[in-house]
This record gives C-alpha cells, structure tokens and sequence, in this order.
C-alpha cells in the first residue's frame, strides 16, 4: 500500500475497530489493514488552524451528471459526493477516519443493542434559517421508506435495522410505526429490530440524513432537480446547476461549523473523457483530473500526480432471466474465467488497480480480534484460467444445444469504461469459440436506471462500501433484495447472511465465518457475479490545494477542511 501527500489518508483497521470499541459503533473510512497514517496527515487541529492564502476558490471534475440531490433516491457515488458536501447527517468522518459531530453532539444505546438515543446540537440551522430538528429525521427515515416514494436504498439500508422499516417499507404497517421518534426538537430515539454491530456507522451514508419536511413538500416533485430546490445544513450549498454540465457549490456561512470551512467555492465540471480533462488541467481551467493509462507514465514523477486505493469493487454481474445463457453455472464460469485480470489493470487502466480475489476487497476489514485481512482468510475465490474457460463454455454450449452464442454487456460511455468494455469483448470473444458480445455504452444515470429496473444481460457494475462490514458486500445478493436485480437465488446463501446478521450478530468470530461461507458459495459454486478488479485512482490534483481526503464510505472527496496555499 502506498502512502501519498496529505491528499490521501492511510489508516488501519485496528484504530477503526478500537474506536468502535470505544464509542459503542463503527467508524466509517477507507480502511487500510496494518498500516499507519501517514505522518505527514494534518490533524483536524492542524487543518482548522492552517492558513488559507488566495482565492479560495477551486474547480473539479465529475465523471456524469447528478442523477438527483435527493437523499431518499441517491444511489450513485456523484451523489454521494456532493449531497455529503451540502446535507450532513448525525455524524460524518473527519481527516483521521473517525466518526466526529455532525447534527449529534452525543449518543448512548441501551444494555440491549436495541434502542439508540441522539443528542442533536443546538446551532444547527437549514440554509433558509430553519433550525434543525429530531423531526426532521423522522420525516426523512420515514420517507425512504415510504412505498409511494420508491427510495431503492430505504428498504435496503433500514430494513432489518430501523423496527418495522420493512413491515412499512411492504406495505404491511403504518410510516407511524417505524422505529424512530423525535423525543423533544433536539432528541432522537431509534428502535432497532435486532442489535446491529454497525449502526452507528450506518448513519453517515446519504439515505439517513435529515430532510426539511416543509421545503420538501412545499416544491414537490421539483424538489432536489435544481439548485434552487436544494437545501443545504451541511459545509457548502448549491448555488448553480447546469444539467449535464456541471454545479456550484459555495460555502454555507449558515453551517454550524462554518469558521473550519475555507473554501468559498466549488466548481464542478462534467468530464468525461481523459484528454479532455487533461488538457484542462494543464490549462489551469481546473484544479482535478482522473488519469488513465495513456496519461499515468507521463505524469508519474510530478507532484500533482496521486493514487489512491479504494476497496471498490468492479465486477460483472449476470442477469439470470435475461439471457437464457447466463442461467446456465458454467457458462457464467467460462466467462469469469476468461478474463485476464492482471493484463487488465496492468495495461489497460495502469493507474494501481489491483486485480480482484473475492467479493469483499482486500485492505477492507479484518477478522474479529485479529490483525489478518478478510480477503487473506478466505484466499483468492476468482482466477484467469484460458483452458478452464473453455472447459466451461463447451459444458454451456453442451447443455443449452447451442454453438452460438450472443450476449450484451452494458456499462458506462466514459473513456476508461469504453476501454475496459473493448478489452471485455475482445478477452471473451477470443476465448469463448461461438460467443458474441454486443456492447451496449449508455450515460451514467440510464446505466443505474437500467440496473434498477433489472434491463441488462451482463453489467459492468461497481460496488463500494458503505459501512465497515463484510455485510455492505454480502447481502446485496439476497432473494429479491434491493440491490439484487438480477434474478440470482439460493437459500442457502439466504440462510448464512441472515444468520449473520441474527442469531450471530452478537458472535463476531462465528459471524464472519458464515459471511466466509456465504462468498464462497456466491463465487465458487454459484458464479452469481464475477469479480474482476479493485480499483484505484490515478489524478492531477494542484498541489496548492491543501486538507483534502477521502474515504471508503462517504463522499469520494471531502472539502469540508479543504483550502487553497498559494
């Protein structure tokens, strides 16, 4: 693992585990296993109190349009980023990877793991000068899980978790009967159905942040579409939206925190191919650019040039239903097979991705009271292997009657995605004797619409983490879950991830070996999905620009500290 400039925050698992430890849950950050921070890393004291000098203004790129700013109906990593810039939940993760105040000062749980009590601070205000309240979490948990809303992430994430969210979420009980109650304007009560080892971790994801009922309802089906229909209580507010082309963000003077917030503005620019990016930045246009392997070994040496590994998983996922094909085990083991992951990362990106050994990524968390990575537990579960790809792609053809065969591959129209969707075609269609693969590139947003809507046959998908836990992983392939969406079912797969997180949720040791079995089936036998690498990111970012990090489960960047050093 690499360390980098302050950019880049390295940590290990062990701080991440004792801090839960410590304060009753989890914290949320890109979890690094046995590796210190980087001691050249400000401290959050060092970043508060460190000298802006210029203008405080800088301009980043994003890879698609935003799909919404609505909290209940974000599912993509570009909302994600900037509505964790403009909406703050009870907690979010400071420069050292640590759960620090948002809208909660303090918390307690009960002796039972069942009932969570929040502390909500008192200066909290709306960008329109509401005060924030314990109801104005109420309202938003209620409403991603409101079937008439149709949040895809509600049910997922507070189902299980939140009392009765599933019962309200199926239609099969009151929204009044969710587990969460504002005691008084600045108290929140959460019932749990079960104790969950990670909730308090959970809070900082998009879905659990708090909602303004009045601005909501007052624009209706407007509301998050614009800038003008977006309500910030967080370090910045949106100012400016130009639909695919780019946003504004400005610092929010109302923000609780606003004396630790130094930049007064963030462009942000619609980039979707490299050169394009490229050129700007070297036009001083803006300040941040992704690199791809055209561009890695040109600007490996200078300053601005930064990696940073993230355990992301990308990976193709087979629709069962969609292709008669893809129903068959061994035709989805041919392909999984077929793929030379190491030439991929190696030639194709160039930019420190790291080919994929299992579904739950390596440098992501540990084993219970221990110091060894789950990934080096379990050992690799994928492989390239030409001659067990054609063993398997002649038992398909065998069993389906068929010597040809054609399958469509969706992902993403950006340059590095039209590269790697290329090296995908090329890989099967050589391998694979009678397989044609129509590739299908479509924008961003329809690639997330059309994985929802189950209207793909492989997808080229990505998956990143959003709390520190095998689980963020696992269970997204339960029967029918939310995040399924591609007709894959065993019951016993089933069964290990709801014992996981039931009867085992109080027996880490026993609960991660379930979750162990649990990949093992996924991958060994079923071939559900097929991992095909970790990634990473190869940038420019200036170097002027001072205090910012990322994280695994929260906004890719995080400008909250951020400053420019001229």
């Amino acid at each position: 693992m690499r360390k980098h400039q302050s950019l880049w925050l390295l940590f290990t698992l062990f701080a991440v585990l004792l801090l839960a430890a410590c304060s009753g849950g989890d914290s949320e950050a890109n979890t690094e296993n046995g590796e210190e921070s980087d001691s050249t890393e400000q401290s959050s004291e060092d970043t508060e109190s460190s000298e802006a000098s210029g203008t405080q203004e800088i301009t980043v790129t994003a890879k698609s349009e935003i799909p919404s700013m609505d909290p209940s109906l974000i599912t993509d990593s570009v909302g994600f980023q900037w509505a964790g810039e403009t909406i703050e939940g009870l907690y979010r993760l400071d420069e050292n990877s640590q759960l620090t105040e948002g809208m909660a000062v303090d918390s307690s749980v009960s002796e039972d793991g069942l009932t969570w009590t929040f502390n909500l601070r008192e200066d909290a205000v709306w960008s329109n000068g509401d005060p924030v309240t314990a109801d104005d979490f109420v309202y938003s948990w209620r409403r991603a899980v409101d079937p008439e809303v149709g949040s895809e992430y509600g049910p997922y994430f507070l189902g299980g978790v939140v009392k009765n969210a599933s019962a309200v979420s199926n239609g099969e009980a009151d929204i009044e009967e969710l587990g969460v109650k504002a005691v008084d304007e600045k108290t929140l009560e959460v019932q749990l159905e079960k104790p969950v080892p990670y909730f308090q971790s959970m809070t900082v994801f998009v879905t659990f942040m708090p909602l303004n009922q009045k601005f909501v309802e007052e624009h209706g089906d407007k509301f998050a579409t614009e800038a003008e229909y977006t309500l910030s209580n967080g370090p910045f507010k949106m100012t400016e939206w130009n639909h695919g082309e780019g946003w504004t963000v400005e610092k929010n003077e109302d923000y609780w925190d606003a004396d630790a917030v130094q930049l007064e503005k963030i462009d942000a620019k619609v980039i979707k191919e490299i050169a394009t990016g490229v050129n700007l930045y070297e036009s001083d246009q803006i300040d941040q650019t992704e690199l791809n392997a055209e561009f890695v070994d040109k600007y490996r040496t200078e300053e601005a040039f930064n990696i940073a590994e993230k355990p992301y998983l990308y990976f193709l996922k087979f629709n069962q239903d969609a292709n008669e094909a893809l129903a068959n085990v061994d035709a989805r083991k041919a392909i999984s097979y077929a793929i030379d992951r190491q030439s991929l990362v190696d030639v194709i990106l160039n930019d420190g991705s790291v080919p994929a050994e299992g579904y739950v990524p390596t440098n992501f968390v540990s084993m219970p009271d221990s110091e060894e990575d789950f990934r080096d537990a379990q050992g690799p579960l994928v492989e390239s292997s030409e001659d067990k790809a054609k063993e398997h792609w002649s038992k398909a053809k065998e069993a389906l009657g068929q010597d040809e065969v054609t399958i469509e591959l969706m992902g993403d129209d950006t340059g590095t995605s039209k590269n790697v969707m290329a090296y995908y075609k090329d890989q099967l269609e050589s391998k694979l004797d009678g397989l044609t693969i129509k590739v299908v590139e479509v924008p961003f947003k329809e690639r997330v619409r059309r994985d929802s809507a189950s209207e793909f046959e492989i997808e080229a998908a990505t998956w990143g983490p959003d709390y520190v836990d095998p689980n963020t992983y696992l269970n997204m392939y339960l029967t029918d879950g939310q995040n399924n969406n591609m007709n894959y079912s065993n019951p016993d797969y089933d069964a290990l991830i709801e014992k996981a997180n039931g009867e085992l949720a109080q027996k880490p040791d026993e609960r991660y070996e379930a979750f162990l079995e649990a990949e093992q089936l996924l991958l060994t036998e079923d071939a559900a999905v097929a991992p095909i690498y970790q990634d990473a990111k190869a940038q420019l970012f200036r170097p002027s620009i001072k205090g910012v990090f990322t994280t695994a489960t929260g906004p890719e960047f995080e400008f909250k500290w951020a400053y420019v050093e001229e």
